[in-house]
């Protein structure tokens, strides 16, 4: 059984508690060889190095040291190169403009990607055959491919 305490958590009965039935037993489960002492192995993560060694490099392996190269001042910008899918590509400008550019003969929809603030175009999926303008910083050969085959062209910007 529980009840309920003060800060509305469920706190459990007293006389339903382990220690109830522990009672005149001088030990309490902890044994009389071995006695039950504070941190006999240090506190959390002690010894990793140390006492501890075996478990660390049996279920933590790489846990201790370092990796690669270190990069001073390094600034995220010079990295931001958001990507979408060619799958994903007709949805930037929407069902109704895709449709209205099937039926616009001989022009081709542009689509910059750059505006929705995309930077590099892959080739995952597949486009619907209809001729399209794809303009972006960068694009994958497999994207280049697969927009030539449905008779479109990429253009790239700086």
């Amino acid at each position: 059984r529980r009840q309920k305490n003060r800060s509305g958590g469920s706190k459990m009965t007293t006389r339903l508690k382990r220690n109830r039935h522990k009672r005149g037993h001088v030990s309490a489960g902890h044994g009389r060889v071995g006695k039950h002492r504070k941190h006999p192995s240090g506190r959390g993560n002690a010894g990793g190095q140390h006492h501890h060694r075996i478990l660390f490099d049996k279920y933590h392996p790489g846990y201790f040291g370092k990796v690669g190269m270190r990069h001073f001042h390094k600034q995220k910008n010079h990295y931001h190169c958001p990507i979408i899918n060619l799958d994903k590509l007709w949805t930037l400008l929407g069902e109704e403009a895709r449709l209205s550019a099937a039926k616009a003969a001989g022009k081709a929809a542009v689509i910059d990607v750059t505006k929705f603030g995309y930077f590099k175009v892959l080739g995952k999926g597949d486009l619907p055959k209809q001729p399209v303008v794809v303009r972006a910083k960068f694009i994958s050969k497999l994207a280049e491919k697969k927009i030539k085959e449905v008779g479109g062209a990429v253009q790239l910007i700086a």
